[in-house]
């Protein structure tokens, strides 16, 4: 499970309510564009007057706004004034016109007179046209007070799975909440708050398409269906509030963004700060805590005042709660340094946490901030890649701030001394391997639920079920078997062993209805369609013998109905605490989960997980749950570690609370301090990575910058992207963590890259195997624990959820695995396992990223590990200056790239396309 699933969850059920399918939308028309380029750029029209001394602040700046110039400000009093740009130019002096209304709207004419006007205190938007030249106009809008007060809104739909995330929020602007977006093709979405508590769309019955520039009045409430546009670029949504309902249109982009507009004024916009250079920050990357970190930021002399501004970040749930409270303002003092000064200051970090923070200048009367830049992180909320940052006008709006983000760890954090050596593979077991066909799930014999059917495939390499899609299947999702067991697991540890991984993840193995098992009925059985405890226990002797350890899976936030903790359907003996479905007192279970007996289904009585019935959602505060999972020594956690696992990975972690894992991780170091242990998290995972709840998380921003690059798009933005981890995740975090490129809640890499399965063109699926192949090659000769899917060595492919969860392509039961691809990946990890370099070694700065190329360097003990990556479908060269001692052999250890050195000592790596190449040093 995940947070994309619970997104994919929500989405589904929407889609599922309008009758829609996900994979198929209309098409509409493109919109007719109406806008035009700015007349006057770079330059800019102010508001001057004798209320800002006749200057022209950045506070009082008009922004071009599709067809006019816009600007929301406030003023009081009465005053002179007239509109001009920074340096009084001839064709941009306007006052007003010959025989002009004193009021607004006010006639403006190059070079008139002075306006003058009484203001009286509201905030105002100043519109300024000039369709006609000769007849410039000014007028003004009076602004309200945001209808929701403080809450922010948010585009949530198939453009960002559904989440909330910055680089989508709207903004409340003079008169409503206003985006500008850059899409194209068709999105279904709802416009809602953080948590989701808050949604608009479209009302059951209704159209769900929105035509191009015609307001339509939502709907609010959890029930409402998705809105649905077709995108064609640049456009700007208007959501305001009409005789008090909301109303959206979406048109050509018309709103003047406040936070993206340009500082102009030339001392702010030299403002420099890098927090990955040690010159601005330093020491480098997360800290321990009690750490002293030194910041400064540079600018040409004319800064009157610089403050460095740290806040600590509470986050909670998916996201849902990220708040960031004030701790200290740091006045920094100035230092000259040639024509640049230096402003420099230190702040001590003592608490774990993680930290925002940025810095407000003061430069000619006005405030700026200097603040992360708005790149966006893959699954994150937050914007901003961290590395060097962007100034940007006040005054601050504090909720869309981008702080730049420091981590601060325990003291002595360490991960398992094997985790930075790990290379796992990764199982979906009941579609790896039949080896006991005797327990298979069977029509007739074993149920589903309460005692729907269940399906058997006749043959192994069937595709999966997918409900609604017309395969003859029935209407139950997740309840159609394989057969795929921990024998079949055991027969194959000799192949497995074989390709060079030394670590198992297996999806959870307990007794539950479903094929994925995520909906647990039993946390102390193995389930029957599996095997039993006895036969977990051989697994991992049977891998131990190899070499392999293994890691199971669970959700302790979760159950399904027909847990014997929960009993829906009365299955178990009366114990359950929803017994027949009816709450039971007398459960040993009862206060496992809270019930709402004033609702009359019972199966709303209970939560879902993120709302599916099928799922109850545990109250993690209960002691008793607590003592059951970890808190006593026969506990759920302790029992499968002395049974023979490794570590645990536990699904959905933003669910559980934090003191629930910081409870739990006691428990698993106290019963085996080499246990390792992994969160489930898609976004930025840095709070669980401070030593005191995770050693490691399923790396997801690393999956999409891999795949994104390898697909063909930015290197530099994948470095960008990549260097954020770096930076904040404690160094035995990061070399933990589980990179993974493909998985069984996310389409498989060769997919992504273009291989859809039968009927896809052969020059697509070799163009897909390359840009695979390159994807392999930067996982496993990156930092961290590589993870493979099953079956993505051998070129198994496959879409969204259950065509990723296929049958392994075993030649006795008819397939035809890709053994070259198996030969690369077996000869990678080899080279992983034969240099500590490639497993240990310390990662520095990219020694180049551009548009196509990635070089990487890596030292460990004496020893460089030297890589680089083009997915450009040309040869390419690049030159790159090399760290001292690092010098790579004539030829390289993996890959045909060549080099020479040029005459002022740079590398000239002459790189062939779509590859990858290592140069593997020997100790000096």
């Amino acid at each position: 499970m995940s947070g994309l699933r619970c997104a994919a969850a929500r989405a589904a059920r929407w889609l599922a309510a309008a009758g829609l399918a996900s994979a198929v939308l209309p098409t509409l028309a493109a919109p007719a564009t109406t806008c035009r380029p700015d007349p006057l750029a770079p330059r800019a029209p102010h508001l001057r007057g004798s209320f800002n001394q006749w200057g022209a602040p950045e506070a009082l700046r008009f922004a071009w706004a599709c067809h006019r110039w816009e600007l929301v400000a406030t003023l009081q009093g009465e005053h002179s004034f007239k509109l001009g740009d920074e340096a009084w130019s001839a064709d941009m002096d306007l006052g007003a016109a010959p025989g002009a209304a004193a009021g607004p709207p006010w006639r403006l004419a190059v070079r008139g007179g002075n306006l003058r006007h009484r203001f009286n205190g509201s905030t105002q938007r100043y519109i300024l046209t000039m369709d006609d030249p000769n007849a410039p106009e000014l007028s003004t809008q009076p602004c309200i007070t945001p209808p929701l007060g403080a809450t922010r809104l948010y585009l949530r739909g198939s453009m960002n799975g559904f989440s909330a995330q910055e680089a989508q929020a709207f903004q409340f602007q003079c008169d409503a909440y206003y985006l500008n977006v850059d899409l194209r093709g068709s999105h279904d979405f709802r416009i809602a708050d953080a948590s989701g508590a808050q949604a608009w769309g479209a009302a059951a019955g209704t159209p769900q398409g929105l035509r191009e520039n015609e307001p339509r009045p939502l709907d609010g409430g959890d029930a409402v269906l998705p809105l649905r546009h077709a995108f064609s670029g640049p456009h700007t949504l208007r959501m305001a509030w009409v005789a008090g309902r909301p109303q959206l249109a979406i048109g050509p982009r018309t709103f003047a963004d406040p936070q993206a507009a340009q500082v102009l004024q030339p001392v702010a916009a030299s403002a420099r700060h890098d927090s990955r250079d040690l010159a601005d920050k330093r020491p480098f990357g997360a800290v321990p805590a009690g750490t002293a970190v030194a910041f400064s930021l540079t600018a040409l002399p004319g800064v009157q005042a610089a403050t460095l501004v740290v806040e600590r970040r509470t986050l909670s749930g998916n996201q849902d709660q990220l708040v960031y409270t004030e701790l200290a303002r740091v006045p920094l003092a100035m230092q000259t340094e040639g024509p640049r000064q230096r402003w420099a200051g230190r702040h001590r970090f003592d608490s774990l946490g993680v930290y925002g923070y940025w810095f407000e200048l003061q430069v000619d009367g006005a405030t700026y901030s200097l603040q992360n830049n708005r790149d966006a992180i893959y699954w994150t909320r937050e914007s901003g890649s961290n590395g060097a940052g962007v100034v940007q006008a006040g005054p601050l709006h504090v909720p869309s701030l981008r702080r730049f983000r420091l981590a601060v760890h325990a003291p002595g954090f360490s991960t398992p001394a094997w985790a930075a050596d790990a290379v796992y593979y990764y199982l979906f077991p009941e579609r790896f391997r039949n080896g006991d066909k005797a327990n298979d799930p069977r029509p007739g014999r074993h149920r589903f639920q309460d005692n729907k059917p269940v399906e058997q495939h006749a043959r192994w390499l069937d595709k999966p079920y997918r409900p609604g899609s017309g395969d003859g299947s029935d209407a139950h999702h997740s309840n159609d078997f394989f057969g795929g067991d921990l024998e079949g697991i055991i027969q194959k540890l000799d192949h497995i062993a074989a390709l060079g991984v030394n670590t198992l993840y297996i999806t959870p193995l307990f007794a539950a209805s479903s094929n994925h098992k995520y909906d647990t009925a039993d946390f102390h059985r193995i389930d029957p369609g599996f095997g039993s405890n006895a036969d977990f226990e051989r697994l991992t002797r049977e891998a131990a013998r190899r070499g392999l350890r293994v890691i199971p899976d669970a959700s302790f936030n979760h159950v399904g109905r027909d847990a014997l903790y929960f009993d829906r359907w009365a299955q178990h003996g009366g114990q359950g605490a929803f017994h027949g479905g009816k709450p039971n007192p007398a459960s040993p279970y009862a206060d496992w989960f809270i019930f709402d007996t004033t609702q009359t289904d019972p199966d709303r009585q209970v939560k879902g997980w993120v709302g599916v019935v099928d799922l109850p959602e545990l109250n993690k505060a209960s002691p008793s749950l607590r003592r059951f999972f970890y808190g006593a020594p026969d506990g759920v956690t302790q029992t499968w570690l002395k049974r023979g696992a490794a570590g645990w990975r536990m699904d959905v972690t933003p669910w559980v609370p934090d003191d629930f894992w910081r409870e739990w991780r006691a428990a698993v170091k106290a019963q085996d301090p080499q246990a390792i242990t992994i969160a489930e998290t898609w976004f930025d995972s840095s709070k669980y990575l401070l030593g005191d709840m995770f050693d490691a998380t399923m790396n997801y921003i690393f999956r999409n910058a891999v795949l994104d690059y390898a697909g063909g798009g930015s290197g530099a933005a994948a470095a960008r992207t990549l260097e954020y981890v770096r930076e904040l995740y404690p160094a035995p975090a990061f070399h933990a963590l589980m990179n993974l490129v493909s998985g069984h809640d996310s389409p498989r890499a060769l997919h992504v890259l273009g291989d859809h399965g039968p009927g896809t063109p052969a020059e697509a699926v070799a163009l897909a195997r390359r840009r695979f192949e390159l994807a392999l090659f930067f996982q496993l000769s990156y930092p961290g624990a590589p993870a493979i899917y099953y079956g993505d060595e051998v070129g198994m492919t496959g879409g969204e959820d259950p065509f990723n969860r296929a049958g392994y392509p075993w030649p006795d039961e008819g397939g035809a695995p890709d053994l070259g691809l198996q030969a690369q990946v077996q000869a990678l990890l080899a080279l992983r396992r034969q240099h500590a370099v490639l497993r240990r070694g310390t990662l520095l700065a990219p020694l180049h990223a551009d548009e196509a190329v990635i070089v990487l360097a890596r030292q460990h003990q004496g020893r460089w590990a030297l890589s680089a990556t083009n997915n450009s479908a040309s040869a390419r060269e690049v030159a790159v200056r090399l760290p001292d001692g690092l010098t790579p052999p004539a030829a390289a250890t993996w890959g045909a790239a060549t080099w020479r050195r040029q005459a002022d000592g740079a590398l000239l790596l002459q790189l062939p396309p779509l590859a990858g190449t290592l140069w593997l040093t020997e100790a000096p």
